[in-house]
């Protein structure tokens, strides 16, 4: 293996270490998915993130806000109640969740996945360097 190789191997785990004890949970990754739409509240939350217990959500909505994923903003004061909503820092995990989404329909029953709308065909997910102007494949990434 070569040094190269090695980094972006060491790299790759730490990143993906990193990401898994932000976000790595069941509950938490439904929980974005579910404010992708848009602001929520409390008891939207709760139906849209099917057999999470309020206990469960409220403690997953307080470390997203931790880590700065989520922004609670009041609503009622009495009683204290909140609308949830994504922060940019947030929203940067909605192209995570689509791949992970579409790599779990591919494992089913019945594949799906996302398409184009205007002719239905699968979309494919491609790395692209602005500065270069061309498609970079695995051949030509390294993490640094």
């Amino acid at each position: 293996m070569s040094d190269v190789e090695n980094v972006q191997e060491v790299s790759t785990a730490t990143a993906l270490t990193s990401a898994l004890e932000r976000i790595g949970d069941r509950w938490t990754l439904l929980t974005v998915a579910a404010l992708l739409d848009g602001p929520r509240r409390f008891g939207e939350l709760a139906e849209a993130v099917d057999g999470i217990s309020t206990n469960v959500l409220t403690s997953r909505l307080r470390a997203l806000e931790r880590l700065g994923l989520v922004v609670a903003s009041p609503y009622s004061d009495r009683p204290p109640r909140y609308e949830y909503q994504l922060a940019d820092a947030g929203r940067e995990l909605a192209d995570a969740i689509r791949l992970l989404s579409a790599w779990g329909a591919d494992a089913g029953p019945n594949p799906s996945g996302l398409v184009h709308a205007a002719c239905a065909t699968g979309l494919e997910v491609r790395y692209y360097c602005p500065t270069c102007d061309e498609v970079v494949t695995d051949a030509d990434e390294i993490w640094v």
